[in-house]
């Protein structure tokens, strides 16, 4: 086994058996803010295999997003059942909402991917790989050029987890009926 092997093993054998270094790490976290900067990642095996490199102008960024249906203060409009629900399930996944939150606290920068770090009662934490727009080193990368070229990438659905509930993660036979048709759409 690889180092990275071994590191991604030692991440998923914490937030299983729960030890006390896991446990520190979660009550340090919920005492700091909602976003926050971090020096380096957490969990550096998951952040390489999403594209991150120790360059200029690649930092990641921790998101809290709680967790658990919305509730609907009132309901309303009619006694129609779609109208009588007071708990609703988001649309999007956590995951998307914690890496739209960090573009949007991060005006200058552009989203790259995200992951998981940890999760305390409703509370879930994500690290989301941040490149910085006026970087002239990523800029003459051909890869980072071409993702800083799709401007707000989180926002409008394009990372990984954005594209999960715009439901175009397969592109292949078989995968049509997970995709709303054209067709369909046009109709409305």
């Amino acid at each position: 086994m690889s180092t990275y092997d071994h590191i991604k093993e030692t991440f998923q054998n914490e937030y299983k058996e729960r030890n006390s270094e896991y446990k520190g790490r979660l009550t340090r976290w919920s005492a700091e803010p909602p976003i926050v900067r971090v020096p380096r990642p957490t969990n550096i095996a998951r952040a390489r295999e999403l594209g991150y490199k120790a360059k200029e102008g690649i930092d990641i960024v921790r998101v809290m997003v709680r967790g658990g249906s919305s509730k609907r203060k009132q309901h309303g409009g009619g006694r129609k059942p779609s109208k009588s629900g007071r708990y609703f399930t988001r649309a999007k996944s956590l995951q998307a909402i914690a890496e739209g939150r960090a573009a949007q606290a991060y005006k200058n920068y552009e989203v790259l991917n995200s992951y998981f770090v940890g999760k305390a009662g409703t509370k879930e934490y994500y690290e989301v790989i941040m490149l910085n727009r006026q970087s002239k080193v990523l800029a003459s990368d051909p890869y980072y050029s071409a993702i800083l070229s799709q401007t707000g990438r989180a926002l409008r659905g394009l990372t990984s987890a954005g594209r999960k509930h715009r439901g175009i993660v397969r592109k292949s036979y078989g995968s049509i009926t997970l995709r709303p048709s054209k067709r369909a759409s046009m109709h409305r």
